[in-house]
């Protein structure tokens, strides 16, 4: 199971502990919303270099284009 790690930083009193079901739920689904986004830019950048490709031009040349 996952563990959480909680400090008080006041006192440094550290307690680690299993993460309940709803702390484990929240934290897949932070982990696949990264993801989603993660892909998303990926999958931004291979269509911008698949447009410049297509235009023959830099990228340093679109920006050019579009100052």
């Amino acid at each position: 199971m996952t563990t959480i790690k909680i400090v008080n930083i006041e006192t440094g009193e550290e307690i680690e502990r299993d993460m309940t079901q709803d702390e484990l739920d929240a934290h897949k689904s932070s982990e696949d919303g990264i993801k989603a986004v993660q892909a998303e830019k990926l999958q931004k950048a291979q269509d911008r270099e698949a447009l410049l490709t297509k235009l023959g031009i830099t990228a340093e040349e679109a920006a050019l284009l579009l100052s």
